[in-house]
């Protein structure tokens, strides 16, 4: 078995869909991010500045490299409207060995055409 370099699954949560959607298509084409799911429809219930709050969000589940949180958590906060965005990093402790190569190899740039050099996963 390859040791693979080690990915994780980063979560932040929205207010809206379009939010979701421009912080998906940033971390993508900004190769931040492999794969992005959106989760729409949570219920959320915190304490905020004192009050009981709750609000109807949708949450990112966010594929990438470890190595790259920092700069996914910076670019998540360039784009997102709350004060205080969630930003949590879990990390993936096993996962399908092709699987993590794809999640690798897809934030690596290609070359000056703009091909990926990954194998095709199609």
């Amino acid at each position: 078995m390859t040791d693979l370099e080690k990915i994780t699954l980063v979560m932040t949560s929205v207010g809206t869909e379009q939010q979701a959607v421009e912080i998906s298509e940033e971390l993508i084409a900004r190769r931040l991010a492999t794969c992005i799911n959106i989760v729409p429809c949570l219920r959320s219930i915190y304490r905020w500045k004192g009050k009981v709050c709750e609000d109807t969000e949708y949450l990112l589940l966010i594929k990438t490299p470890e190595k790259l949180f920092d700069a996914v958590s910076a670019a998540i906060r360039e784009f997102h409207s709350y004060e205080l965005p969630e930003i949590l990093a879990v990390p993936v402790s096993a996962a399908e060995t092709n699987f993590q190569q794809w999640v690798l190899d897809m934030v690596v740039p290609g070359d000056a055409a703009g091909e990926d050099d990954a194998p095709d996963y199609d």
